[in-house]
C-alpha cells in the first residue's frame, strides 16, 4: 500500500484531483450544517448577484441560495454516480468473468448481446428509460447502469481471456477447485487493476449523464440536483450568469477531478507504464 501510495503521489495531477474530490465529499456529506433547512425555501430577493446580502454565490430567481443548491446538489451527483457504478460493474463483471473464462457458446453469446447494447446511443437510452419509468433517483441509477455495463463486460472478458491460462489457474484446477472459487479467489484479483481504474472514470460519465437528464427535466423532482440548477438558469442566463455558471464549474471540477484520479490509478497500478514513461 505506501508503495501504491508513492506512486500516485508522483503524479501532480492526481494528487490535485483526489483533493478536489475529498472537498467536493466533504461539501456533500457537510451540507446540512452548512446550509441548515431545505435548499428549495426562499433564502433572499430573487436575482441578488454573488457576495450581496451574505449570498456567496447569489440567488436565483425564486430567491433560493445557489450555494446551498450546489451543496445539497453534489450529494445527489455523488450518490447517483458511485451506486449506478456499483450496479454497472457489478453486471459487467458477472458477463465478463462467464464470457472469459467459460469461452465457447456462452462468449458468444455474451458478447452479441453486449454489442446490441452499444449500438443504441447511450444518451438517448437513458432518456428513454427514465421516460418510461418516471423521473426518480431510483429509475436515473437504473438507467445510467443498463447504459455503462457494457464497457466493464468488454475489460473483464479480456483480462479473463488473458489469464484463464495462466499457471496458477491451471495449478487450482488441477487441485479440483470449482470454476466459481477459480473466478473469485484467483483470475478476479488478478483483473481489478483496469477495473478499478474504469469505475473512476464510468462514475465520472454517470454524474455527467445525471446532470445532462437533470438538466433535460428528466431528473427527480424531488431532490436538487447540479443539473437541474443549469436547466433552471439557462432561459436568465444574460440577466443572471450565475446560475447556470457556478453549477457548471462544479460539474466540470468534479468530473476533472474523478478523471485525475483515474489516470493516477491507473500509472500506480501499473508501474511498468511509469517505468516505460520515465525511460523515455
Amino acid at each position: 500500500m505506501s508503495a501504491f501510495l508513492r506512486r500516485f503521489a508522483r503524479n501532480r495531477g492526481a494528487v490535485v484531483g483526489a483533493v478536489l474530490l475529498v472537498l467536493v465529499i466533504g461539501m456533500a456529506l457537510f451540507a446540512p450544517l452548512l446550509f441548515p433547512g431545505s435548499p428549495w425555501d426562499m433564502a433572499g430577493a430573487p436575482f441578488q448577484p454573488p457576495g450581496e446580502d451574505g449570498m456567496l454565490l447569489g440567488t436565483d430567481s425564486l430567491g433560493r441560495d445557489v450555494a446551498a443548491g450546489i451543496a445539497y446538489g453534489a450529494q445527489v451527483s455523488l450518490i447517483v454516480g458511485a451506486v449506478s457504478t456499483a450496479v454497472a460493474l457489478l453486471i459487467g463483471v458477472a458477463l465478463g468473468a462467464v464470457a472469459g473464462y467459460l469461452g465457447g457458446w456462452a462468449d458468444d453469446a455474451i458478447m452479441r448481446f453486449t454489442e446490441f447494447f452499444q449500438t443504441i446511443p447511450s444518451f438517448v437510452l437513458a432518456i428513454l428509460l427514465v421516460a418510461i419509468f418516471t423521473p426518480s433517483i431510483a429509475s436515473i441509477i437504473v438507467a445510467i447502469a443498463v447504459v455503462s455495463w457494457p464497457p466493464v463486460t468488454r475489460v473483464v472478458r479480456a483480462e479473463f481471456l488473458s489469464l484463464r491460462n495462466r499457471e496458477f489457474v491451471q495449478a487450482a484446477e488441477v487441485l479440483g477447485k470449482r470454476p466459481l472459487a477459480i473466478v473469485l479467489t484467483d483470475i478476479l484479483p488478478n483483473a481489478l487493476s483496469p477495473i478499478i481504474v474504469l469505475a473512476s472514470l464510468m462514475t465520472a460519465t454517470a454524474i455527467l449523464l445525471e446532470s445532462s437528464l437533470s438538466f433535460l427535466g428528466l431528473g427527480d423532482p424531488n431532490m436538487m440536483s447540479w443539473g437541474f440548477l443549469i436547466g433552471s438558469g439557462r432561459s436568465v442566463i444574460r440577466l443572471a450568469w450565475w446560475m447556470s455558471v457556478f453549477p457548471g464549474l462544479a460539474i466540470f471540477l468534479t468530473v476533472l477531478a474523478l478523471n485525475l484520479v483515474g489516470e493516477g490509478l491507473s500509472d500506480a497500478l501499473n508501474p511498468r507504464l511509469r517505468k516505460r514513461g520515465a525511460a523515455h
